[in-house]
């Protein structure tokens, strides 16, 4: 056993995939005073600044890397369905995303809501959205990813939720906040070390 170092700039998290082989007895909604809209071909501006929104906090930058062209193939893509979670006032609050790319499966690609809304149960509502959209008749296998760097209770969650883990790994990259990809201060759970 052995600690592998990482370099100061750079951000380490362990990543746990986890998966669903059957769908899921079926429950009724629970009660939530949002609404989901579905994002065709959504907007990029539209759609990173929703992203960057809900998950700055966690050091989500991927998206916001992306270039262009990159991106608009995914998100315009008929496999993807991308969701906007909306509070009573039409504020995005939140976002679902689902990858039907590959035949007999669905990745449960991105799932969030904004800080301000965590610990409230709604998020039980946004994971019963979700898994009605996702179990189509065809779908086999639900999968999802979730990593140290995420909220605290979300490997929890998904247990909870009916996923179980198969697969963890090791990810290491450039830290998003010294580029200026994201704010100095996102995910303050995790501190910046000081660069020598």
């Amino acid at each position: 056993m052995g600690l592998i170092p990482v370099r100061p700039d750079e951000v380490a998290t362990i990543v746990t995939s986890l998966e669903m082989r059957a769908r899921p007895p079926l429950c009724p909604l629970p009660d939530a005073p949002l609404r989901l809209v579905h994002w065709r071909e959504p907007d990029l501006a539209k759609y990173r600044a929703l992203f960057r929104r809900v998950g700055e906090p966690w050091l989500w930058f991927s998206r916001l890397v992306m270039d262009d062209d990159r991106l608009r193939a995914i998100l315009h893509d008929p496999g993807i369905s991308v969701y906007a979670v909306v509070d009573p006032r039409g504020i995005e609050v939140g976002m679902l995303e689902l990858d039907h790319r590959r035949a007999g499966e669905c990745e449960l690609s991105y799932f969030a809501l904004v800080p301000e809304l965590v610990g409230r149960g709604l998020g039980r509502w946004l994971m019963a959205q979700a898994l009605t959209l996702a179990w189509r008749k065809d779908v086999e296998r639900l999968w999802v990813h979730t990593c140290t760097l995420d909220h605290p209770r979300a490997l929890g969650f998904y247990r909870k939720s009916g996923f179980v883990p198969f697969k963890r790994t090791v990810e290491t990259f450039a830290d998003p906040r010294a580029s200026g990809i994201l704010s100095p201060d996102a995910a303050p759970h995790y501190p910046r070390l000081p660069l020598a």
